[in-house]
């Protein structure tokens, strides 16, 4: 592909980079707007995953935009235990918006930052260091939180925190236990128990698997995982990084499943493509925690910047009823790649909720035979027409592409993107 500047910036990154993991796009991005990325040619590239499937709003969305203007002008960054409007503000809204239960509010940077800090929590409050996590996990690459991801990166870096376990990630395209999740929950918790020294703090868990393959967790799971939680004097952490603030046509997945964690992280989509992350908890978890002398104090907890981006964030997604925007996007969506699925043999597998689907690439329908070389081709070829996927191809993880589009998306640039879609897996697969 022959792109303005690709060799220019190639070679300045090879130069100053360290590389952190997949390579780097062979092109320069200048600017954004809506769902669209352009490069230094001018040319639009339809944003597929939201960025780093953060931009719930779209690309410099104008209240976002305002909001920033005006907030560095007046109040960015304080010391850390300053309080200011839109921190307190924040909070309260966050604390509106979530169920009770969740009434306390920290407020950081990072997802990996968050869960953290929930973790830390966590063993602070049940007096455990044991914590488990699902076997396609991805919680951040900070400490704790990196000690509970196993969908990849844990090789070469020494031994993970000390009791950091793992249970089978339920897969319905490809099911263990005959598909009988309860039976496979049970024998993953026998297999906690074994192991346990008695220990047990927590269990962290997206409700939607992204990285891991976008793995749905199926009706009813978080309900029965709660009740093994509870019976054990352990904490339920939900990771809603990619799956909070309506992307799955709720304002949070685990909704569905009429459950409350006992701690709640947000990140990505809270700051709409800026770093701001969220953690909740309870009244009595908080109390208990200070009680005990918590600490988790960082440079930028509680800045007022991002506080107030949060704030504006929660503002739009309100006032243009993106949750259900989302949802019916979602639907739209579906029905497209299904209808790919129906011509193409290489889709295995359609799945995800809202605005947060996966699908899955195979060589053989039957067999399920993974193909992530073929996942390779079909995302060059849709960057190559102006389309930007993403695709886990991890190992052990198949090759299922994750698309999250921003929830402001419009119906054209929808189809527009299937339609790209479309086009790519046909020219690799003729």
């Amino acid at each position: 592909m022959n792109t303005a500047g690709e060799d220019t910036a190639l070679d300045r990154a090879r130069d100053c980079l360290i590389r952190y993991g997949p390579p780097f796009v062979p092109f320069e991005i200048i600017r954004a707007q809506g769902a669209y990325i352009y490069d230094a040619s001018g040319r639009a590239i339809l944003d597929f995953t939201s960025g780093q499937m953060s931009a719930i709003l779209g690309h410099s969305h104008p209240d976002i935009v305002a909001v920033v203007r005006e907030q560095i002008g007046r109040l960015d960054h304080l010391y850390s235990t300053m309080l200011s409007e839109p921190v307190l503000g924040l909070a309260e809204a966050l604390c509106e918006l979530t169920p009770a239960g969740l009434d306390r509010v920290m407020l950081l940077s990072t997802g990996g930052e968050s869960n953290d800090a929930a973790i830390r929590m966590a063993k602070m409050v049940s007096g455990g260091h044991e914590v488990v996590a699902f076997s396609h996990s991805w919680h951040g690459m900070t400490g704790a939180a990196s000690a509970a991801t196993y969908a990849a990166g844990r090789g070469g870096y020494g031994p993970p925190a000390v009791g950091a376990m793992a249970i089978n990630a339920p897969n319905a395209y490809r099911p263990a236990f005959d598909g009988d999740w309860r039976a496979e929950l049970a024998y993953g918790f026998d297999l906690v128990d074994r192991q346990s020294s008695g220990a047990l703090a927590a269990f962290i868990a997206e409700p939607i698997l992204s990285t891991g393959g976008v793995l749905d967790l199926p009706e009813g799971y978080l309900a029965v995982l709660r009740k093994y939680c509870s019976d054990r004097g352990m904490l339920l952490i939900l990771d809603e990084a990619q799956t909070g603030l309506g992307r799955t046509g709720r304002t949070f997945a685990f909704e569905r499943d009429g459950i409350v964690p006992d701690i709640l992280t947000l990140s990505k989509t809270l700051g709409a493509g800026l770093p701001l992350a969220a953690v909740l908890t309870s009244e009595a978890i908080e109390a208990e925690c200070h009680e005990r002398g918590f600490l988790f104090y960082t440079t930028h907890i509680s800045d007022p910047l991002p506080a107030a981006v949060g704030l504006k964030v929660l503002e739009v997604i309100a006032r243009e009823q993106l949750v259900e925007r989302a949802a019916r996007m979602g639907d739209r969506l579906a029905a497209g790649l299904h209808d790919l699925q129906s011509r193409h043999e290489c889709i295995g597998d359609v799945r995800g909720r809202g605005l947060l689907l996966g699908m899955e690439i195979v060589l053989d329908r039957k067999k399920k035979t993974p193909a992530p070389e073929l996942g390779i081709r079909i995302t060059e070829k849709c960057m190559e027409l102006g389309l930007s996927m993403n695709i886990a191809n991890l190992p052990g993880l198949a090759s299922v592409f994750r698309i999250a589009p921003p929830l402001t998306i419009s119906e054209e640039e929808l189809d527009q993107g299937v339609a790209i879609l479309d086009e790519a897996i046909g020219h690799e697969t003729s």
